[in-house]
């Protein structure tokens, strides 16, 4: 009964922020363009079943996925398990966290591989490319760009390095990859940077990062937990522009 009743209030609000969208499209079909809404049935069976599927899949991160990553990252960095004593160093040491590594490239790498806004990107890449760009290569290479990503993502957390640092540097390396990039590869890879944060990869990767910083001494879990995102974006840029040097030349 519990559950029901927050599944309520999740759908609750996803009809809320569902509906201005709806309210938008019909707007302008009625009023701009002053046609009638084309399957008007089909549509708004469509909008029943984006409402629900929504709320189900918020209902799932929240009673599932939010969790699990923050459990996940209790467990891995947990000092009895990295160091074999329940009390952890003044200093962590960096090269103890290999599975934590390892997991975090795992888990960018299978989130990104299953989000639908990088597969319709991919899709409409290669018919636009007439196959030249191919589907699968091109989601292997963002989810190989997000893993190295999220993985350089929780070293920066463990070493309690500043982000700006990384960030820097990457969009300095980005903005060098543009200039020598074939163009007609340079607008897919800033997009492919923005496919890889959506519904599937940000909750998994924010729930690691926050649970990571909150079980290493002197981390900070809004301060440092946070920023792994960022990496998710800006390291698939960089494998897209790799990418296409090797596919164009």
């Amino acid at each position: 009964m519990e559950f029901l009743m927050d599944f309520i209030k999740i759908l609750v609000a996803t009809g809320r922020d569902v509906l201005p969208i709806i309210l938008l499209i019909g707007g302008f079909q009625l009023l701009v363009l002053r046609q009638p809404i084309p399957h008007l049935g089909r549509v708004l069976v469509g909008s029943v079943y984006v409402v629900f599927g929504l709320a189900l899949f918020l209902a799932g991160l929240e009673k599932a996925l939010f969790p699990l990553g923050k459990i996940m990252a209790a467990q891995l960095s947990d000092p009895v398990f990295i160091y074999g004593t329940p009390h952890a160093p003044a200093i962590a040491d960096w090269t103890a966290y290999g599975w934590v590594y390892l997991f975090a490239a795992m888990i960018g790498f299978a989130t990104t591989i299953a989000e639908p806004s990088l597969i319709a990107v991919a899709y409409k890449a290669s018919e636009v490319s007439m196959g030249t760009i191919s589907q699968w290569g091109l989601r292997i290479t963002v989810a190989v760009g997000a893993a190295v990503g999220i993985s350089l993502g929780t070293f920066r957390i463990i070493t309690g390095t500043p982000l700006y640092l990384f960030i820097l540097g990457g969009y300095i390396m980005v903005i060098l990859l543009t200039l020598v990039s074939p163009k007609n590869i340079i607008a897919l890879a800033y997009d492919s940077g923005g496919v890889t944060t959506s519904t599937v990869t940000v909750p998994i990767v924010a729930a690691l990062g926050v649970g990571l910083a909150s079980t290493i001494r002197g981390r900070s879990p809004l301060i440092d937990g946070f920023g792994l995102i960022a990496f998710a974006s800006l390291l698939p840029m960089i494998f897209v522009m790799g990418y296409g040097l090797l596919i164009f030349h």
